[in-house]
């Protein structure tokens, strides 16, 4: 790390890891100015993003890419212990650059402990934003009633299949109010904190807190819609992806323990698929 100004520090209040956080400090502030490449640090409340990484440096770049034109954002990349380069990207990027144990929902509450801004935007490693995401976000906060907000979803990869899947999240999204980590959660940082930010559990943590989130007022979906990567949904193919999806969340509802639920969602991962 360059410099060698890294120092340990332990995230106070509820959502405290079990290990404490390193902080890599990059030369410049983590919140963008004008002056450099990417966002306009002006007006508006800011927007702190937390994006957790575990070897995305193949993605971390086009997702940081995403985020140009955006006024007044912080950045927060939590690293879980990458091998590939990641950590190197984000502190070119002048990302203020956290280190975590490899726990997406422990990432995801160092960032936001950590974080200036008052609203909390998690967004995946291997996802875009919209242009304009953060006029997206402060008008959806801003709705009376509103606690909590995502993103239309669209996979990026061609299939009719992958169209359908994502008509059907769409649906789910507005009319359930239960979008999915993969949608880009945004939430004021107050109400996160006040539900104990995301359990830090193996696998289910995002449908939890939004279980949780639900309860406090209206998720809204935004007009516009994230690009996620298509490599999980073309690795099983759009429907068996699907069927496992579905499977763990009924036996979440069923009361099977989350820590056999992630074995069991991983090994499904795992298995050896040919699609043409």
């Amino acid at each position: 790390m360059p410099g060698g100004n890294c120092v340990k520090t332990t995230l106070p209040g509820p959502l405290a890891p079990t290990t404490p956080a390193l902080v890599v400090r990059p030369e410049h502030a983590a919140v963008r100015h004008p002056a450099e490449r990417c966002v306009d640090f002006s007006g508006g409340s800011t927007i702190s993003v937390v994006i957790p990484t575990l070897n995305e440096a193949a993605h971390l770049p086009r997702t940081l890419d995403s985020l140009c034109g955006g006024e007044n954002i912080e950045t927060i990349v939590v690293d879980g212990g990458s091998s590939d380069g990641t950590l190197g990207i984000a502190q070119r990027e002048d990302c203020q650059v956290l280190r975590s144990p490899p726990s997406r929902a422990q990432q995801l509450n160092a960032g936001a402990r950590s974080a200036s801004g008052s609203i909390l935007l998690f967004l995946h490693a291997d996802t875009r934003l919209p242009p304009a995401f953060d006029s997206a976000v402060r008008t959806t906060l801003d709705e009376p009633g509103v606690v909590g907000g995502a993103f239309r979803l669209r996979i990026d990869a061609p299939s009719r299949s992958l169209r359908i899947i994502e008509r059907a999240v769409d649906i789910r999204s507005r009319l359930f109010q239960m979008p999915y980590g993969d949608q880009a959660i945004f939430v004021n940082k107050k109400t996160f904190l006040e539900l104990g930010g995301f359990p830090e559990l193996p696998i289910m943590d995002d449908y939890e807190f939004i279980r949780r989130l639900r309860r406090r007022g209206k998720i809204r979906t935004a007009s516009t819609a994230v690009l996620t990567s298509g490599r999980r949904w073309q690795q099983l193919g759009p429907w068996r992806t699907t069927w496992v999806n579905q499977k763990i969340i009924l036996g979440y509802y069923l009361g099977i323990a989350p820590n056999r639920l992630a074995v069991w969602y991983h090994g499904a991962l795992e298995e050896p698929q040919v699609h043409k």
